[in-house]
């Protein structure tokens, strides 16, 4: 298990990020695809958010037909965002308390951010999250935005603005299952995540 030893005086596990960021066309067309390709590819690429972030581990896709999706009934004020461009963030709150973060596919679809392993700005996290455990920093689309410091003042902005960056990664083994806290359509085999991964929000069974 990771701890405060593994990491650099900047608060980044050694070796965690890879070359090279998702920008202008090549952000495009990585993100212009079904909500599911999306969502699986995401896995294993790392995301920062002001230089705070990681290795996303689990993601969920949502569809304009879903009927567990804010775009089900069509374009409204709040999930305007999710009708931008391929890359673009969509942020919402639930339960009036917490963020969650989301990035445009086709417009009215996206895939859900859950849980991330953390790689830079750990020490960051860690104050804004008020823990010390590494699993726990970003384990859910909630405390995930919390440790980032995501909130509403930077949705609907495309993902190579700052103050975001996300590189792709090398494939990953991916588990799928069940997607988490819906009601509606609630079978649909379309969360997954890294196999084996510590960092998810709930294992995968």
């Amino acid at each position: 298990m990771l701890s405060a030893s593994d990491m650099t005086d900047g608060g980044t596990i050694p070796g965690a990020i890879g070359t090279g960021t998702l920008t202008g066309e090549s952000l495009r067309k990585f993100f212009e695809r079904d909500a599911i390709a999306v969502s699986r590819d995401l896995l294993g690429c790392h995301l920062s958010v002001d230089g705070v972030g990681g290795r996303i581990t689990e993601t969920e896709a949502y569809f304009p037909d879903d009927e567990a999706s804010h775009s089900f009934r069509g374009p409204t004020k709040r999930n305007g965002a999710m009708y931008g461009k391929p890359g673009n963030v969509y942020i919402y709150r639930i339960y009036g308390m917490y963020w969650c973060l989301n990035f445009v596919c086709h417009p009215g679809s996206a895939a859900l951010i859950r849980a991330l392993e953390p790689e830079m700005g750990i020490p960051q996290m860690m104050e804004r999250r008020g823990t010390d455990m590494l699993t726990s920093l970003c384990s859910g689309p909630g405390k995930l935005c919390q440790a980032l410091g995501i909130d509403i003042a930077i949705n609907d902005r495309l993902l190579d603005r700052p103050p975001y960056a996300i590189a792709p990664s090398a494939p990953v083994p991916i588990v799928s299952g069940k997607r988490i806290g819906i009601t509606k359509n609630a079978e649909a085999p379309w969360r997954f995540g890294i196999q084996g991964s510590r960092y998810l929000s709930k294992p995968f069974r």
